[in-house]
Parts: C-alpha cells; structure tokens; sequence
C-alpha cells in the first residue's frame, strides 16, 4: 500500500490517473448526447487526453489552442477546396498542407501547431461531403472533452510539480558539489587539470541547471489557477528562491573552476608561500562543496548542527585562503590575480547560499 501510494505522487503516475478518468468520463458524456454526436464519441476522449497536462495553466492552455487549432484547419481546407475545384485534387491538397504549414508558424499554437495541418487534410479527406456537420462533431466533441480534462486536472490532485523540482534542485547540488571536490582532490595530488575534460564536466552541469530552471518555472505555472496553490505558496517561494540560488552559484563555481584550470594558480610562483597553495586552495573548494550539499539546518538554533559545522568549516578554509594572498607580495603574478578571483567567487557562493556568515546559537 505504502509503495502504492508513492507511486501515485509522481508527477507521471498522476497525469495517467488523471488522462484515464478524463477520457473515461468525456466517452461517458458523450454517448448520452444525440445520436448524430454520440455515433463519433470517441472525438471526446482525444480532447480529453489533449487537455491533460503537468499544471492547470498549461492544460486551459492546450485546450483551447488545440480547438482553436482544429477550427482553423478546417476552415483553410473547406476555403482552399472551393477555390480549387478546377485544379486536380494533387494541387488541391498540396496546397492546403502548404498553406496549414505556413499557419502553424504563428506562435499563437505553441506545442498545439500541428494541428492545422492535421484537421485540414482530415477535412479534406473525410468531412468535405457535410462540413458544417463534420466540424460540430469534431470540433465540437474534441472541445467537451477538452473541458472535461481541464476540468479533471483542476480537480483531481492538481500538481504544483514541487516534488521534481526539488528533486532536480538535489540533483544540481550534488553535481556541483561533485564539481568542487573533484577538482580539489586534483590539486591535492598535484595535477593540473584538463581543459577538455572539465569542459565536459561543464556541459553536464549546464544540462543539470537548464533540467533545473525548467523544474522551477513548471512550478511557477502549475501555481495559476491552482486551488491548492495557496497552501504550498510558502514551499513553492523557497523552491523558487533555492533554484535560484543554486543558479548563481553554478555561474560562480563555472568561473572560479576555469580560473583554475586555465591559469593553474597553485603551479605559479605564489606556491613559494610555506602553507602550499594547491592544499589550501584545495580546501576552499571543497568546503564550499560541503555547503551546497547541505541546504538547510536541522536543529532549531541551541545547538551546531551539520550545516554550522559546514559553513565554520568553509568560513576558516576561505580565511586560511585570503591570509595566502595577503601575505604574498607576487603581484606580477598571474596566478596570484587568478588566486583573488578565486576567493571571491568562494565568497559570493556563500553568500548566494546564506552562508557567508555561522548561524548564532542560541541557548535552550
């Protein structure tokens, strides 16, 4: 039961749920209108299963363009064939198809554009003989269904997409996280990074945060007209603000990560310095991976807990960091001016992360 019951909380298990007893209800709906409707039913369910998307917004959204998108085809065709009687039939639905192409060009359709050219070539073939009556029953029954699915997902646990958008949160830390350390154990060893191989590793990353902002901005739409949106506003803020977040943080860890790569600070002449460069910087970064990986507190503020300790532990890294180049003179050096940059993308991070400061505890 327990292993049911989380299957039915995600996102797709619930959009099946709902396309089933949309096209289910909408077949049910339909064969109770007059014969001359109900004898073409089945056009109910295909409005049904257009109009059941991710989020409310987007479903509204579908239904009516798609419908829309239908109606339009159908006009081009029934205009275009009786501009083109004289012409063979060849000539006919070329330039019908040519014509609906063109149409669905217009932004208005979104992902609904094929459409046109679909109902034009369906009318073309099938409805010419009565199309008056052809378009009420397609249009017609693809539009009762489609408000039936929008009605469904309105209903039927709308989703606010919050769980995927965590869990792509999640999974955007953990790579940088796994960015930070990677690099960080190099330095240890004393290897100078490859170009080409963490230009990869950025193209994954870049995967990563376009999965993520996508994530976040289906919670924003899944928010509009969404009774339960005012429940989950708080949870949906945090979400959009962690996102973001994490965003400004990839761009910093991008350019702090080419910084080290490019110009190998640790391999320059301020390693001259006794507390070794590539070990101190080596630290920095994989404090502050500690940090992205731990997002959020787990004891209410009497005593450190996990993420404390982390942010100390990046505050005293980044400190051991900024004394290095204080207390280097080599300012002819390209890989000192590398070093700063470092530094202060460490400290932006942790600003970006509310973390550039530890957490007072207060006393129980």
């Amino acid at each position: 039961m327990d292993r049911f019951l989380a299957l039915l909380r995600h996102p797709g298990a619930q959009r099946g749920v709902r396309a089933a007893v949309a096209a289910g209800l909408a077949w049910q709906v339909a064969v109770l209108l007059p014969p001359w409707l109900s004898d073409y039913a089945y056009y109910a369910p295909l409005g049904a299963v257009i109009a059941v998307l991710p989020t409310i917004a987007d479903s509204a959204s579908a239904a009516w363009r798609s419908v829309l998108a239908i109606l339009t085809g159908f006009t081009l065709a029934v205009l275009v064939y009786e501009l083109t009687r004289a012409v063979p039939n060849a000539l006919t639905v070329a330039a019908i198809v040519a014509l609906a192409v063109v149409v669905e060009q217009w932004k208005l359709w979104r992902e609904q554009a094929s459409w046109v050219s679909f109902a034009a070539v369906l009318m073309l073939t099938v409805g010419l003989d009565d199309p008056d009556t052809y378009v009420l029953r397609y249009a017609g029954l693809t539009m009762l269904g489609a408000a039936i699915g929008v009605l469904v997902t309105t209903v039927l646990f709308p989703p606010l997409q919050l769980t995927r958008a965590v869990e792509q949160i999640t999974a955007t830390r953990g790579l940088l996280a796994r960015h930070l350390t990677d690099i960080a154990a190099m330095l240890r060893d004393g290897q100078v990074p490859d170009v080409s191989h963490w230009t990869e590793r950025n193209r994954r990353l870049d995967r990563a945060l376009d999965r993520m902002r996508s994530a976040a901005t289906r919670v924003e739409r899944a928010r509009r007209a969404n009774p339960r949106a005012r429940k989950w506003q708080g949870r949906a803020t945090e979400i959009r603000e962690e996102a973001r977040a994490v965003d400004r943080v990839a761009v910093l860890v991008d350019d702090l990560t080419s910084l080290v790569v490019e110009f190998h600070p640790h391999r320059r002449g301020i390693d001259q310095v006794d507390a070794g460069t590539g070990w101190v910087l080596a630290d920095t970064l994989e404090s502050l991976a500690g940090v992205v990986c731990t997002p959020y507190h787990t004891s209410d503020g009497s005593t450190p807990d996990e993420r404390d300790e982390q942010i100390a532990r990046a505050g005293a890294a980044l400190g051991r960091l900024v004394s290095l180049l204080r207390t280097s003179s080599l300012e002819d050096d390209e890989g000192f001016f590398a070093l700063g940059a470092v530094a202060v993308g460490v400290r932006r991070s942790l600003t970006a992360l509310q973390a550039d400061e530890p957490r007072a505890v207060v006393a129980a």
